[in-house]
């Protein structure tokens, strides 16, 4: 899924991150990345600023993924995650994402900032994963 020099900077990023909540959560969303067929996944890391994990759905031709993954690079004891979306690929029934004009690639966005790393904020995070890859299977 990740080339190997991504793969090398994801586990090398990963074995240094202390434990902590953040780290638990983005452990279990790139799991359930993991599981997704036909998903290609990249790793940015951009020191002091954000480790990105980007998903992209091999039938999307137009878009270089369908879901962002940031660990927010604050501190070392302060990481937070930001998960993004294109707007047009997920729902927000509960209003819990922050609309980003043009700020995905460009385009309009959703970004959910996680600070507490409850079940039910991780839950209905990992649905919106689900349908983001779900409505990217379909582009063409």
């Amino acid at each position: 899924m990740l080339e190997s020099k991504e793969k090398k900077e994801l586990e090398e990023f990963i074995s240094s991150w202390r434990e902590c909540r953040a780290k638990e959560t983005f452990m279990k969303l790139r799991a359930l990345l993991e599981t997704l067929q036909d998903v290609e996944l990249n790793f940015k890391a951009r020191p002091g600023i954000s480790y990105s994990l980007r998903a992209k759905h091999l039938k999307q031709k137009d878009r270089p993924l369908f879901v962002m993954i940031d660990v927010i690079d604050d501190n070392e004891d302060n990481r937070w995650l930001s998960i993004c979306f294109y707007q047009d690929l997920i729902s927000d029934p509960e209003e819990k994402g922050d609309l980003i004009p043009q700020g995905l690639m460009g385009e309009d966005g959703y970004c959910f900032d996680l600070e507490e790393y409850e079940g039910r904020e991780v839950s209905y995070i990992e649905e919106r994963i689900k349908e983001a890859y779900t409505r990217a299977s379909t582009c063409a």
